[in-house]
């Protein structure tokens, strides 16, 4: 690090993060990334985490080994515990940082909505973490349920409940059905006809981000796949039988269980509560068309956390547009540094798409759907593209490849963990 060169400090080693970074490797900056994680997570495969299709160092990558061989970038493994914006600070739990140009990246955190029991009784899918101890909790249920007598007790062990039909929750319920079905059919013959999957949604279709007739798409392709899908089924609260929900008829009914995956809601990170930023009612914070905050037009923020003012929306929570944000918001600083003004922020939107299984997937790519084959295939492509490093890379494909020729998940390992309990960030104050 030089003296006198412009101080970039870039919170969060996400997509929207690392592509900052990464943008800004010929400029004549400093760069400081900062993350309470030492690894980035790829979290498109998160859900294969936690359905024992991946071992969790296939979608992990060093911070450090990505920014190896960039000289004016360091990485610092720390907590944001607060951002001083009159002083241009930022404090953590291992010291303060100064900047001059600020990148907010921290993304977002699961959200309970207020609804009772779920942070006691429900399984976020946000974090790594989240994914090992999901995982564990499905292979435990079936070492419990193989010693178990009781018929009805055994169909409550086994019954897995998806909260939320967006993509990750579509893919996460078709993953493990795969999982249900091959291998642990296998392992687990004397129980496996008690297991069930049931996908739970609040509004009337799947996938509600993609044309309808991808919704009923996946659709089909869950029921045929043996995933019991109830949409119009509000969550009403969470308690160790299974979940209370409430139908469009204002019926209430209780689907059984004891496993419960959370894909259904994300709030801004709590790390910038009290930050003086302009927060929305869900965290994000309000940013111009160039993704500088009014006032402070030396902190950008991309990714997740965006909800752009002038049009009062959000960007796709996918890596995409944290992607595309991180290199404008490093185009941006260097604007600045030559006295000239930001472009605005043009999102490229290059699709959306969610896989359900073997050899099937949905697309919504240019204005065009694809589903089938040949949406898989492109799923397929697009993942190991964006994937950072070779071994990870390597390691995905081969895991897929065994997967698809013998039916047979390597990751299956029950590794005993400390606490196997629901693991919830704090609420923003708590």
């Amino acid at each position: 690090m030089e003296q006198n060169r412009p101080r970039v400090v870039i919170l969060g080693a996400g997509f929207g993060g690392l592509w900052t970074a990464r943008a800004l490797k010929r400029a004549s900056v400093d760069v400081t990334l900062i993350d309470r994680n030492n690894f980035h997570t790829f979290l498109p495969l998160l859900y294969q985490v936690g359905a024992a299709e991946l071992e969790p160092f296939a979608i992990a990558r060093p911070v450090r080994t990505i920014l190896r061989g960039q000289k004016n970038a360091r990485f610092v493994q720390a907590t944001v515990l607060g951002i001083d914006l009159a002083s241009k600070l930022v404090r953590c739990d291992r010291g303060v940082h100064g900047y001059d140009y600020l990148v907010v990246a921290l993304g977002t955190v699961a959200y309970d909505f207020g609804v009772p029991g779920v942070r006691e009784h429900a399984f976020p899918l946000k974090t790594l973490e989240d994914g090992i101890t999901l995982r564990s909790s499905v292979l435990a249920k079936f070492e419990r349920a193989s010693g178990e007598s009781d018929a009805a007790r055994r169909h409550a062990t086994l019954g897995f409940l998806v909260i939320g039909g967006g993509p990750t929750g579509v893919e996460y319920a078709g993953a493990l059905a795969e999982l249900i079905r091959g291998p642990m059919a296998e392992d687990y013959p004397d129980v496996v006809d008690d297991a069930s999957i049931t996908l739970i949604e609040a509004s009337d279709r799947l996938l509600g981000a993609m044309p309808e007739r991808l919704s009923a798409y996946a659709l089909r392709r869950l029921d045929r796949m043996g995933v019991a899908t109830r949409v119009g089924s509000t969550v009403r609260r969470v308690t160790p039988e299974g979940v209370m929900v409430q139908t469009t008829g204002g019926e209430e009914e209780l689907v059984v269980g004891n496993t419960v995956a959370w894909t259904g809601g994300v709030r801004g990170a709590p790390e910038i509560a009290g930050s003086g930023l302009p927060l929305t009612a869900d965290g994000r914070i309000d940013v111009g068309p160039t993704l500088q905050v009014d006032r402070h037009p030396e902190v950008f923020v991309v990714g997740d956390l965006v909800r752009l003012a002038d049009t009062d929306r959000q960007l796709p929570q996918l890596c995409q547009p944290a992607m595309q944000g991180g290199e404008h918001a490093a185009r941006a600083i260097l604007s600045l540094e030559r006295g000239s003004a930001p472009a605005r922020f043009r999102y490229r939107d290059k699709g959306i798409m969610a896989v359900i299984g073997r050899n099937a997937a949905a697309a919504s790519v240019a204005g065009r759907s694809f589903t089938g084959f040949f949406a898989w295939c492109l799923w397929l492509g697009i993942h190991i593209a964006y994937l950072i490093g070779f071994r990870n890379r390597f390691a995905v494909l081969l895991n897929w490849a065994w997967d698809y020729l013998f039916f047979e998940r390597s990751a299956r390992i029950l590794i005993p963990l400390r606490v196997r309990a629901p693991l919830w960030p704090d609420r923003p104050g708590d």
